[in-house]
């Protein structure tokens, strides 16, 4: 099955080794691709509003029609690791075409993604660099296809 990562900005700095290898090891479970939109926040002092939209508008075109759109937000659901497998697993065996997770820039995601998400998802109540949340993103789709093999890296309850 296809994830797609849509992300506003790039890692930078010491996070981004760390990214880059969670994203390869998912990538051997998932026909995983990684896009990175340009965030909307220039000059001084930024209207939320409008860079949120801007970004809604570049994430929303990198979005293939039919596939599930997971928005990461801090007021999403959240779920452990074996539920993210079986619901990544569930998406599978019904022959989704594929899975969109979205991460927002720094004022958040706007609402016309969050219109078209199926599902909000937390990945922390606290609120994370979207370089720490990409980078948990990457783990745990790592995690999900490690669980769903059964192979040893999982080790939760």
């Amino acid at each position: 099955m296809k994830v797609l990562v849509v992300a506003v900005g790039r890692v930078r700095g010491d996070l981004a080794s760390a990214v880059g290898e969670y994203e390869t090891r998912a990538a051997r479970y998932w026909k995983l691709d990684v896009v990175e939109v340009e965030a909307g926040a220039k000059g001084r002092n930024p209207d939320p509003d409008r860079v949120k939209d801007a970004e809604a508008e570049r994430i929303l075109s990198k979005i293939p029609p039919g596939m599930d759109v997971i928005a990461l937000t801090r007021a999403g659901r959240s779920l452990d690791s074996r539920a993210l497998a079986r619901a990544l697993e569930t998406r599978a065996v019904n022959a989704s075409p594929g899975v969109a997770f979205v991460l927002g820039g720094a004022f958040g995601l706007g609402e016309t993604v969050l219109r078209r998400s199926e599902t909000h998802l937390a990945i922390s109540a606290m609120t994370l660099p979207h370089e720490m949340a990409r980078l948990v993103l990457a783990e745990q789709l790592y995690r999900a296809g490690t669980i769903l093999r059964g192979e040893p890296y999982h080790k939760g309850a």
